[in-house]
């Protein structure tokens, strides 16, 4: 009784204070609401974090993002006018005698601290600037604990429909977010300051470069749709050859990208991102600092990879293009597209078979051709069970052990799909899908080590023993 009310007194603590955070927007002077508002999102953020624990990997990369709620919160200087606050997005402060500039704003129950190290480590002076490189939560949801009066904030044009969508999809998105980011709380934050959504630009960019300067020091905001949506944009620093890139190319640099990635959002454009590529090889970057992991430096090795990722997107784009052509179904494509020795990426993130498929559907929608049944509103394992009544479960089981052990896991999920379909307590059905998921995980793990896939097959596991759990209870005479 006493550790659930010491619990309970622990969270009323934060949320008292992002109370107290709003009434604050409204009753006190400007020094007293910001000071208010970051104690605020700290004291949420502290207990948000409390909760997760994990591991970093040896060389502080992180390969799945899922392992980035484990980068310590920690300030540290890059160059001669930027700062970055590490976390699960990085933020990062270019300083000058003007004022500072802003780039993404990170996740909203870190942002109040990575603002707090930060202006440790730099002279204070006001915030005329943040920039929100897209409209994902863990990169422009720290805004608010960086907006000052009169601080203008720069997006894509494309960002307040992107943040819109979002945010009205949300729980519908957060619920499959959840399944490949364990740490996620169970709905999505509604509490003041911290809750997704509501961040009002007052620059948009469009299809020309934002240039300006400020206490000597040239900026240019690119657009630079296609990487992680239609609202993505970079920051160019021209006098110093620095690329702040946020999520442009995903988590890790260099590797293929996510064209359209396995959680769920809308499609993104391939030809969009090969332009948007083009243009940042013409810049010719000295260094590459991401909002996610540690800065990339080296101009010659930056452009090398770069070209070397535009090839590879426009590669499986034309075999794509080439095999709709030549009548091929989208199937066979995703099992025979591979990328050349030449312009083989790291998978980890994107996946080529996976774009296969995105880019197919991008240009064809969702109808292949193939299947009548497609076109009424009946899911596709409507007659499984009439299947597995007429096969017969025990049969059906046997022959996707038989699969398994002949080396074609796919064939015997699909065959448990839809054993299982007629009788979900099968317990002999569960213990051959928790072999067969597990096989797949190992496989995994020693080949492409894609993080989606990686994180849907543990998520798959852990539904396949819960079932298996109860099963073996209702099955014990």
């Amino acid at each position: 009784m006493s550790e659930r009310k010491g619990r309970r007194g622990v969270i009323l603590g934060p949320i008292g204070l992002a109370i107290a955070a709003v009434a604050a927007l409204f009753l006190f002077s400007e020094d007293v609401r910001r000071e208010t508002k970051l104690r605020a999102g700290e004291a949420v953020g502290n207990l948000a974090l409390e909760m997760v624990q994990g591991r970093i990997s040896e060389t502080g990369e992180m390969e799945r993002s899922a392992d980035l709620i484990n980068v310590p919160i920690e300030a540290r200087q890059l160059t001669d006018h930027v700062y970055q606050a590490r976390g699960v997005a990085n933020v990062h402060l270019i300083s000058t005698d003007e004022g500072h500039v802003v780039f993404d704003t990170g996740l909203s129950i870190q942002a109040a601290k990575q603002r707090r190290v930060l202006e440790e480590m730099v002279p204070a002076r006001p915030v005329t600037h943040v920039i929100i490189s897209h409209s994902h939560a863990d990169h422009g949801g720290g805004t608010p604990f960086w907006t000052d009066r009169g601080t203008e904030i720069v997006t894509h044009r494309e960002f307040p429909e992107e943040q819109r969508y979002l945010k009205e999809l949300e729980p519908y998105f957060h619920s499959r977010n959840r399944t490949l980011f364990p740490f996620m709380p169970e709905e999505p934050p509604t509490l003041p300051l911290i809750a997704y959504g509501g961040v009002e630009p007052t620059i948009l960019v469009g299809d020309e470069p934002l240039a300006f300067e400020q206490g000597g020091v040239r900026f240019e905001v690119l657009p630079t749709p296609g990487a992680e949506g239609a609202d993505n944009i970079s920051l160019w620093l021209p006098d110093s050859k620095v690329l702040l890139s946020g999520d442009f190319f995903g988590p890790l640099f260099p590797q293929f990208p996510n064209i359209f990635t396995m959680r769920g959002e809308k499609v993104r454009k391939p030809i969009e991102y090969i332009r948007s590529l083009d243009q940042i090889i013409a810049l010719e970057p000295e260094i590459i600092i991401p909002s996610h992991n540690n800065p990339i430096e080296g101009r010659e090795r930056i452009r090398a990879d770069l070209i070397r990722m535009r090839d590879a997107v426009q590669y499986v784009h034309d075999a794509t293009v080439r095999g709709m052509n030549d009548g091929k179904t989208v199937h066979e494509l995703m099992a025979e597209i591979a990328l050349p020795p030449e312009l083989e990426l790291r998978q980890i993130h994107g996946r080529v078979s996976w774009a296969v498929k995105s880019i197919w559907e991008y240009y064809a929608t969702w109808f292949h051709f193939d299947s009548t049944a497609e076109l009424y509103p009946v899911p596709p394992d409507d007659a499984y069970q009439i299947i597995a009544e007429l096969a017969g479960t025990d049969a059906l089981v046997d022959r996707a052990r038989q699969e398994f052990d002949e080396g074609h896991p796919i064939r015997a999920i699909q065959l448990l799909d839809v054993a299982l379909a007629a009788g979900e307590m099968h317990v002999a059905g569960l213990e051959t899908r928790l072999r067969v998921l597990e096989s797949l995980l190992e496989n995994a793990q020693a080949g492409l080590r894609n993080a989606y896939e990686i994180d849907w097959l543990h998520s798959r596991i852990r539904l396949t023993q819960e079932k298996l759990a109860l099963a073996q209870r209702v099955d014990r005479p």
